[in-house]
């Protein structure tokens, strides 16, 4: 049972190599029905006067992949960020930077979808409200996937879909670091990672790019 909390000397220890394993370790788990049982009201109790996240999740709001349960995670163990179609912007980069120069976390994970909606709606250049807005950090992966792709640019090519998905994740991990010159010259040194990766719905599994 996990009942513990990172703290900071725990926290300090950590490689960004270290935490990557760790969070597929956790998927494994999670894959294999053998997720960890949490003491929520230990957790909460330690948790109380401080944080040290050994990781930051940029995710899709999608309700099939909640993020800490598909990672085998607990409370106090990372940071996630949620937006449909798991793209940056000024106020996520903003909170990756105090996540991992403020608060230590050693890793940045953007995690993408099987069968994004957000990225199907992109390749079908749909226009509704404020989606509209929110689909235009999607189309440069659709592009980009344009030129890759044989067949139908839309949501019905199911390949298509699947390398937009991938092409949306990293250029995500692309803009991060052109946008943040903090995140950059920290991984750099080595301080932090940052990866992506791709949540399978069909299987559950974590598939790194």
């Amino acid at each position: 049972m996990k009942n513990i909390a990172i703290t900071k000397e725990v926290q300090n220890s950590l490689t960004p190599s270290a935490v990557l394993n760790d969070l597929m370790e956790g998927n494994n788990r999670f894959t294999s029905g053998r997720n960890q049982s949490v003491d929520n009201s230990a957790l909460v109790q330690q948790t109380v006067s401080g944080q040290y996240p050994k990781a930051v999740v940029l995710s899709c709001i999608d309700s099939r992949v909640p993020v800490e349960t598909v990672l085998d995670q607990a409370i106090g163990d990372i940071f996630v960020a949620r937006v449909a179609g798991n793209f940056e912007n000024v106020d996520i980069i903003g909170s990756m930077e105090y996540s991992c120069k403020v608060a230590g976390s050693k890793l940045i994970l953007v995690l993408g979808h099987e069968s994004c909606g957000a990225v199907k709606a992109a390749c079908d250049g749909v226009e509704l409200g404020n989606i509209t807005a929110l689909l235009d950090n999607i189309l440069p992966a659709v592009r980009k996937s344009a030129d890759q792709v044989e067949g139908e640019a839309n949501s019905s090519n199911s390949e298509f879909v699947a390398k937009t998905v991938a092409n949306n994740v990293q250029m995500t991990m692309d803009r991060i670091r052109e946008k943040s010159p903090i995140l950059k010259e920290m991984e750099a040194k080595g301080e932090i990672q940052i990866v992506g990766g791709v949540y399978m719905l069909s299987t559950g599994k974590v598939e790194l790019l």
